[in-house]
């Protein structure tokens, strides 16, 4: 095959699904994506809680679901659980998991933007860290409409990873020099300079490459047709029980990030 046909079967989509089945080895040794600690696990319990209420054995789908971690949040407030995934090596961390910690999800191959799942079958539709890597958000929610039963609803948390503002950068340029001088606590790494690379080069070129603003992203939603669409971005107590995995400085600008939740409903009738 030449070059010029491998580049033209090997797209986005495919970069984003490479990028993180190699990401899988080391996903769960970053704070802020694997949980640390019980205050941490408490605090996003009550956000989902605020959110979506108790589980109830209602049904719930966790797209992007990675390695489990929002998928164990949910099935330790009483949802029933499917966590969806598009990467193997997340499916098999995530399958090992749930069996040493003896949880009933259901981890299974499936694309976020168009999940082959029936129609009107969940109660909550929930994702982290998913919509700033989408190529068509439009489709993508059109789908997570489809999936969600009359009245269910959606939960996203997510932020906006390209405009740092002025608190932002002033913070992390105080904690790289403070890593540098040996003063402050290094960074958990998150991969190699190529990989860091490719997830730049990914950034660039998907529909929130300028950022994925919350209100931006509520506009989509409710074009799409979802209704009671809710911005919340009172994170604060979930950020302060992930300061202790950084030093100061680098606490303090990820504090400093626009990142929220967003909460909305599929119309009732």
């Amino acid at each position: 095959m030449s070059d010029v046909a491998e580049r033209r079967n090997y797209n986005l989509r495919d970069e984003i699904k490479a990028y993180w089945s190699e990401r899988a080895a080391t996903f769960d040794l970053s704070p802020g994506h694997e949980i640390f600690s019980e205050e941490e696990r408490a605090a996003w319990h009550r956000l989902i809680r605020r959110h979506l209420g108790e589980g109830e054995g209602r049904m719930a789908l966790d797209l992007a679901s990675g390695t489990g971690v929002v998928s164990h949040l949910l099935d330790d407030l009483g949802f029933g659980v499917t966590g969806l995934d598009w990467a193997e090596p997340m499916l098999e961390r995530a399958r090992t998991k749930a069996r040493e910690r003896r949880r009933k999800i259901s981890f299974r191959m499936g694309d976020a933007e168009n999940t082959m799942e029936p129609d009107e079958h969940y109660d909550a539709v929930v994702n982290r860290h998913l919509v700033w890597t989408l190529v068509d958000p439009a489709a993508a929610f059109a789908e997570w409409l489809r999936v969600l039963k009359p009245g269910g609803r959606l939960l996203i948390v997510d932020g906006d990873f390209v405009n740092a503002n002025a608190l932002e950068r002033l913070f992390s340029k105080l904690s790289v020099w403070g890593q540098r001088a040996g003063l402050l606590k290094a960074d958990t790494p998150s991969g190699s300079r190529e990989m860091m690379e490719t997830h730049r080069s990914i950034l660039s070129r998907v529909h929130f490459s300028q950022g994925a603003r919350a209100e931006e992203v509520a506009d989509l939603l409710r074009k799409v047709g979802f209704v009671d669409v809710e911005i919340d971005t009172d994170l604060s107590e979930i950020h302060r029980t992930q300061a202790r995995n950084w030093n100061f400085f680098k606490a303090l600008a990820r504090r400093s990030q626009h990142r929220y939740a967003i909460r909305a409903s599929k119309p009732s009738s």
